[in-house]
């Protein structure tokens, strides 16, 4: 991998009014990491991811994006850090009265001047890099739980993003299908040399695929960092090695 900060966080907090969600975030995620953000229900991991995204600004510190701070910038130059990431959200959040062509082909026709031909073809590169060939024509409500998913990050990687942000990938789908998304996280990875972020409490996704990560803790409100998690399981901080031993209960 190499050692290129990506994404850094600083002295992040998060919340709602009053109410702190996490406090003191620090932590790199390098060029080409699958970075995992990892923890109990409720500790904040998705509200970490909206910070991250753009969609909620945090109560303190900053995100930094190839070093370019996003929350100080001015609201075109947002805009333009926006685009370079993919967004897969838990549920795959794909239109429902669109066909899968149509959904994917969405950011192309929002964001670039390509051709109605030229969007075709890259909706059905997309499709066909997550093995939803000839898929183009059915609509979500006639997909499977895990090629919904699947769908979800082929809209994801329409704009070629330099980040990709991925939701829980193995919510709601069963161990095998699971599996198989993780595989098809790292082979995109590898081939496309994508920096990813992985927000989930699967345990087996976080073994198997992290790089690095950081795990936030619901009664502290604060991070602990965590390493790559295979480490964190045999010498890392005693709630770490709880939550990845106890099916995430921590």
């Amino acid at each position: 991998m190499n050692a290129t900060p990506h994404i850094e966080a600083r002295d992040l907090a998060m919340g709602y009014g009053d109410f702190v969600v996490q406090r003191g975030l620090d932590f790199v995620v390098n060029k080409g990491d699958i970075f995992v953000v990892m923890g109990g229900n409720g500790c904040g991991k998705t509200t970490l991811m909206r910070a991250l995204v753009g969609l909620q600004r945090p109560l303190t510190g900053s995100v930094l994006f190839s070093g370019e701070d996003f929350w100080s910038a001015a609201e075109e130059d947002r805009d333009q850090l926006k685009r370079r990431m993919g967004i897969l959200f838990q549920g795959g959040a794909l239109w429902s009265s669109l066909t899968l062509a149509e959904n994917v082909a969405l950011p192309l026709r929002e964001y670039t001047a390509l051709t109605t031909t030229q969007i075709d073809s890259v909706v059905a590169f997309k499709l066909a890099l997550v093995g939803l060939a000839g898929f183009e024509e059915f609509y979500p409500s006639e997909l499977s739980g895990g090629m919904k998913k699947r769908a979800g990050l082929a809209r994801a990687m329409a704009l070629d993003p330099e980040i990709l942000v991925i939701d829980e990938p193995s919510s709601g789908l069963d161990p095998l299908t699971a599996r198989r998304l993780d595989e098809l996280i790292v082979e995109l990875r590898d081939s496309l040399g994508t920096t990813v972020v992985v927000v989930t409490h699967d345990l087996a996704s976080i073994l198997a695929i992290g790089d690095n990560s950081i795990f936030l803790d619901a009664d502290t409100h604060t991070m602990i960092a965590t390493g790559h998690p295979q480490d964190a399981l045999k010498h890392g901080d005693p709630k770490v090695r709880h939550f990845l031993t106890r099916g995430g209960s921590a």
